[in-house]
């Protein structure tokens, strides 16, 4: 027998007295519910420190919980502002040497109708590919030739124009207007004259 191998210890039962103190001790402990993973991983050495989760503090929970606003969408591009023609375009339009692709009259028409009339005229011809449309609209009723009497003095009445030969200018300045029109000049009188504009439109995309 090798000397150097200690005997094993044998181990005791415990005495009455022993029993007594451990359920005396044990009788207010709740057991626990060990299942079997958590059997299998006794004993196990813990994991390091480093790869522990360190408890989130009552800081970092609060900003986790504030609630971020998603971005603004950007505004609608501006469309440029109307401009003057080429010269040479601008010329041969005066001329009235320039081909008409589409014309719309406006005649009868009230200001709300005309405004929509016109918005989808221009750019359906543009959608087409068109570059020159005419819009008529009328002169309007023709000057007054007599003098009206006021008080002591006399005055010539204006001319008076007609309103949509007014109204038409103003629109095309408007965005939804030029995102498709680039420039006007009033007509040449073989296409109208005064109560007609030629429009240019944009290139189409």
């Amino acid at each position: 027998m090798d000397r150097d191998l200690k005997p094993r210890r044998r181990s005791r039962s415990l005495t009455d007295e022993e029993r007594k103190l451990w359920r005396a001790a044990m009788k207010d402990a709740t057991p626990l519910k060990r299942g079997r993973k958590a059997e299998q991983a006794e004993g196990a050495p813990p994991p390091p420190a480093s790869t522990q989760a360190a408890p989130a503090s009552p800081t970092s929970a609060a900003s986790a919980a504030i609630f971020v606003p998603p971005p603004k969408p950007r505004p609608p591009a501006v469309p440029p502002p109307l401009g003057p023609l080429e010269r040479r375009t601008s010329q041969k339009l005066a001329r009235g040497q320039i081909e008409i692709e589409a014309t719309i009259d406006l005649h009868g028409f009230s200001q709300e109708r005309a405004h929509g009339a016109l918005l989808e005229f221009i750019a359906r011809s543009r959608g087409r590919g068109l570059r020159c449309v005419l819009v008529i609209t009328g002169k309007g009723a023709s000057p007054y030739a007599r003098h009206t009497l006021h008080g002591s003095t006399f005055y010539e009445v204006p001319e008076r124009q007609g309103v949509l030969r007014s109204a038409v200018p103003r629109w095309l300045g408007e965005a939804e207007f030029r995102l498709h029109v680039s420039g006007f000049q009033p007509a040449h009188p073989k296409h109208g004259g005064g109560g007609a504009f030629y429009l240019w439109l944009r290139k189409k995309r």
